[in-house]
Protein backbone atom coordinates (compact mmCIF):
# COMPACT_ATOMS: atom_id res chain seq x y z
CA UNK A 1 0.00 0.00 0.00
CA UNK A 2 1.90 3.59 -1.07
CA UNK A 3 0.35 6.34 0.81
CA UNK A 4 1.39 9.71 -0.01
CA UNK A 5 1.51 11.83 3.46
CA UNK A 6 2.78 15.22 2.80
CA UNK A 7 3.63 16.57 -0.85
CA UNK A 8 7.48 15.30 -0.46
CA UNK A 9 6.86 12.10 1.48
CA UNK A 10 5.55 8.78 0.20
CA UNK A 11 5.13 5.62 3.17
CA UNK A 12 4.83 2.29 1.32
CA UNK A 13 4.02 -1.04 2.28
CA UNK A 14 4.98 -3.13 -0.54
CA UNK A 15 3.60 -6.51 -1.42
CA UNK A 16 5.28 -9.80 -0.45
CA UNK A 17 6.28 -8.22 3.15
CA UNK A 18 4.18 -8.34 6.13
CA UNK A 19 1.35 -5.42 7.44
CA UNK A 20 3.39 -3.76 10.23
CA UNK A 21 0.40 -1.12 10.58
CA UNK A 22 -0.97 -2.65 13.32
CA UNK A 23 2.73 -2.51 15.20
CA UNK A 24 2.75 1.33 14.04
CA UNK A 25 5.40 1.45 11.57
CA UNK A 26 5.32 1.28 7.24
CA UNK A 27 8.46 -0.64 6.01
CA UNK A 28 9.51 1.84 3.41
CA UNK A 29 9.54 5.72 3.30
CA UNK A 30 10.09 7.77 0.23
CA UNK A 31 11.34 11.31 0.10
CA UNK A 32 10.60 13.46 -3.57
CA UNK A 33 13.13 15.65 -5.14
CA UNK A 34 13.68 18.82 -3.86
CA UNK A 35 12.71 17.85 -0.23
CA UNK A 36 14.44 19.86 2.51
CA UNK A 37 15.80 17.24 5.32
CA UNK A 38 15.67 17.31 8.96
CA UNK A 39 18.08 15.29 10.94
CA UNK A 40 16.28 15.40 14.61
CA UNK A 41 18.70 14.31 17.66
CA UNK A 42 17.24 12.06 20.36
CA UNK A 43 14.67 13.73 22.60
CA UNK A 44 14.16 11.61 25.63
CA UNK A 45 11.43 11.78 28.49
CA UNK A 46 13.00 15.15 30.30
CA UNK A 47 10.95 17.96 30.95
CA UNK A 48 12.37 21.33 30.16
CA UNK A 49 13.98 21.55 33.36
CA UNK A 50 15.81 18.36 33.12
CA UNK A 51 13.00 16.47 35.35
CA UNK A 52 13.09 12.78 34.40
CA UNK A 53 9.38 10.90 35.69
CA UNK A 54 10.32 7.23 36.47
CA UNK A 55 7.14 6.27 34.68
CA UNK A 56 8.08 4.70 31.37
CA UNK A 57 4.90 6.00 29.51
CA UNK A 58 5.32 9.06 30.99
CA UNK A 59 8.87 9.34 29.53
CA UNK A 60 7.30 7.98 25.73
CA UNK A 61 4.58 10.77 26.08
CA UNK A 62 7.27 13.41 27.36
CA UNK A 63 9.68 12.57 24.26
CA UNK A 64 7.11 12.66 21.49
CA UNK A 65 6.07 16.43 22.90
CA UNK A 66 10.07 17.22 22.95
CA UNK A 67 9.91 15.76 19.22
CA UNK A 68 7.16 17.60 18.48
CA UNK A 69 8.66 21.26 19.43
CA UNK A 70 12.27 20.31 17.89
CA UNK A 71 10.04 19.62 14.80
CA UNK A 72 8.22 22.66 14.70
CA UNK A 73 11.36 24.80 15.35
CA UNK A 74 12.37 23.81 11.96
CA UNK A 75 9.12 24.76 10.61
CA UNK A 76 7.59 20.64 10.15
CA UNK A 77 5.25 18.41 12.10
CA UNK A 78 5.31 14.57 13.09
CA UNK A 79 3.12 14.35 9.66
CA UNK A 80 6.58 15.02 8.01
CA UNK A 81 8.39 12.37 10.18
CA UNK A 82 9.62 9.43 7.50
CA UNK A 83 11.71 7.41 10.14
CA UNK A 84 12.02 6.89 13.79
CA UNK A 85 14.88 5.50 15.58
CA UNK A 86 13.48 4.39 19.44
CA UNK A 87 15.74 3.66 22.25
CA UNK A 88 14.09 1.41 25.05
CA UNK A 89 15.61 0.57 28.09
CA UNK A 90 14.45 -3.17 29.53
CA UNK A 91 12.45 -3.86 26.56
CA UNK A 92 9.39 -6.01 26.82
CA UNK A 93 5.85 -6.73 24.97
CA UNK A 94 4.08 -4.30 27.58
CA UNK A 95 6.87 -1.77 26.58
CA UNK A 96 5.93 -1.82 23.39
CA UNK A 97 2.22 -1.69 23.48
CA UNK A 98 2.66 1.10 25.49
CA UNK A 99 4.99 2.79 23.05
CA UNK A 100 2.58 2.18 20.31
CA UNK A 101 -0.69 4.21 22.38
CA UNK A 102 1.85 7.07 22.48
CA UNK A 103 2.95 6.63 19.24
CA UNK A 104 -0.50 6.92 17.84
CA UNK A 105 -1.19 9.50 20.29
CA UNK A 106 1.14 11.82 19.24
CA UNK A 107 1.33 10.94 15.21
CA UNK A 108 -2.18 9.84 14.94
CA UNK A 109 -4.20 6.84 13.95
CA UNK A 110 -2.94 6.68 10.33
CA UNK A 111 0.78 8.15 9.81
CA UNK A 112 3.53 5.25 10.52
CA UNK A 113 6.70 6.25 9.74
CA UNK A 114 9.06 3.68 8.95
CA UNK A 115 10.76 2.77 12.73
CA UNK A 116 13.43 0.82 14.32
CA UNK A 117 13.22 -0.26 18.26
CA UNK A 118 16.32 -0.64 19.63
CA UNK A 119 16.26 -2.49 23.34
CA UNK A 120 19.57 -1.08 25.65
CA UNK A 121 20.51 -1.82 28.92
CA UNK A 122 20.77 1.92 29.56
CA UNK A 123 20.51 5.17 27.62
CA UNK A 124 22.48 8.94 28.84
CA UNK A 125 21.22 9.97 31.69
CA UNK A 126 20.69 7.82 34.87
CA UNK A 127 16.53 6.85 35.24
CA UNK A 128 16.32 7.34 31.18
CA UNK A 129 14.45 4.81 29.73
CA UNK A 130 12.96 6.03 26.21
CA UNK A 131 14.97 8.22 23.68
CA UNK A 132 13.29 8.88 19.82
CA UNK A 133 15.09 10.13 17.41
CA UNK A 134 13.21 11.21 13.88
CA UNK A 135 14.48 12.05 9.96
CA UNK A 136 11.79 14.51 8.57
CA UNK A 137 11.18 15.57 5.44
CA UNK A 138 9.47 19.34 3.84
CA UNK A 139 9.43 21.18 0.91
CA UNK A 140 12.21 23.30 0.36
Amino acid sequence: MNTSISPVLVLDNPPGLYDPAPNGYSHVAIVKPGAKWLWIAGQGGETQDGALSPDFRTQVRQAFSNLKTALASAGAGTRDVLKLTVLVVAHSEERLHLFGAELEAAFGPHHKPACTLIPVPRLALDGMLFEVEAVAAIAA
